[in-house]
């Protein structure tokens, strides 16, 4: 049998066999957990994931998704905003001084209003920084989920989530092509990082060697705003490094999410059984059917009238259809036109009033005739295929 189908009791003999190969057999190969190393086609999850697996999984707030995209926003917008408002910041920063120092050399000094003043000076200069990368993570987070998902599922207390999967966790980082981006990703930063720096520090230096000359605001100035430079720079190039980013977590997230072929038939059996998901199939069959009734009634086998206000278009194909199908019905103006379809198209029109009234009160379009209306319907069918005999 194909290894790859055999699932994990396989995996584990070859592992076995591999172990002993090695002289390893003391150890308890149950401990290990031999998933790590399938993939899902290994697993035997070789169909994509259905529209409903993935929409279950989006309502549970599982989405593909970048932590690169967000990091690079709410590192880049607060960046921004405190160049833009750095005289204000600086301002406030003076006023901060000013205060302490003056308090200071007081000989009276309230230590509690001291704290006060200086928790609030705090909160007042970081608050609207933290603000803005609150607003980025948000808006990272919309844009790579396409819209808002409200989920407490993620959040609900989980006693599985107190206890730390370590295995997960190497699984993660050591034995997965993730763990091997990741590390890729973090090298690529760092250099990128100490390079711009060095660029930047050479090309400043003869600035930089010159600050002693100028006065200390000055100096802080010209230091500050080369470090804005390298954040700004740093973020742009992190949020280049995301796109490549989001595309690869999309790509395993599709593939975690695959599914098996049983799985694919227990979810279509259990959809199917679903009313609501029955009436929402049979609702669209009727649309369609509605919004194409000129070739329905073109492709019918019989029209059966009342004769004037009723006209009901039947096809039966008893290789593919389990029993008569109504294909299109309607009253007055309607019937008028079903008629003139039929005549069109050389589709035989029977008059039988009770039948008709009957199938348009009863059966819907796209639905198959009940049982108890067969004997009659033989009949009439009968009788047009030897109409249409006689023909030809």
């Amino acid at each position: 049998m194909d290894f790859f189908l055999t699932g994990k009791k396989t995996r584990r003999v070859f592992a076995r066999e591999a172990f002993a190969r090695q002289d390893l057999q003391g150890i308890d190969l149950d401990y290990f957990d031999l998933q790590w190393f399938a993939s899902a086609e290994e697993e035997g999850r070789t169909e994509k994931a259905s529209e409903h697996k993935l929409r279950k999984a989006r309502e549970e707030g599982r989405v593909a998704k970048s932590q690169e995209i967000s990091a690079a926003l709410v590192m880049l917008f607060p960046v921004i905003a405190l160049v833009i408002l750095a005289p204000w910041y600086l301002k406030k920063f003076i006023e901060i001084l000013r205060f302490f120092f003056d308090r200071c050399t007081s000989p009276e000094v309230d230590l509690g209003s001291f704290a006060y003043m200086f928790f609030r000076s705090m909160i007042t200069m970081i608050l609207p920084l933290g603000i803005i990368a609150m607003i980025s993570g948000v808006l990272a987070n919309i844009v790579q989920n396409r819209g808002f998902i409200f989920s407490t599922k993620p959040i609900s207390p989980k006693f599985s989530k107190i206890l730390p999967k370590f295995g997960e966790y190497f699984k993660k980082t050591l034995f997965s092509g993730q763990g091997a981006f990741n590390v890729l990703k973090s090298i690529v930063k760092v250099a990128f990082l100490f390079t711009m720096a060095f660029i930047l520090i050479k090309n400043d230096l003869p600035k930089l060697l010159t600050l002693s000359n100028v006065n200390m605001w000055q100096g802080i100035s010209h230091v500050a705003g080369m470090v804005a430079k390298l954040l700004i720079i740093a973020a742009l190039f992190f949020l280049v490094i995301a796109i490549p980013d989001y595309l690869v977590q999309r790509h395993q997230f599709m593939e975690s999410m695959k599914m098996s072929k049983q799985e694919v038939k227990e979810e279509y059996k259990n959809l199917e059984g679903d009313p609501f998901v029955k009436s929402r199939i049979k609702q669209y069959i009727r649309d369609l059917m509605s919004q194409n009734m000129s070739q329905h009634v073109a492709e019918a086998d019989v029209i059966i009238t009342n004769p004037t206000h009723y006209a009901i278009a039947i096809k039966y194909d008893r290789e593919i259809m389990q029993g008569p199908m109504l294909t299109a019905k309607g009253v007055d103006s309607v019937a008028h036109r079903i008629k003139e379809i039929a005549k069109e198209h050389d589709v035989e029109i029977i008059e039988n009033k009770p039948l008709a009234r009957a199938l348009y009160a009863e059966v819907q379009i796209g639905d198959i005739i009940p049982e108890a209306y067969y004997q009659v319907l033989a009949i009439i069918l009968g009788q047009v295929y030897r109409m249409r005999a006689e023909k030809v």
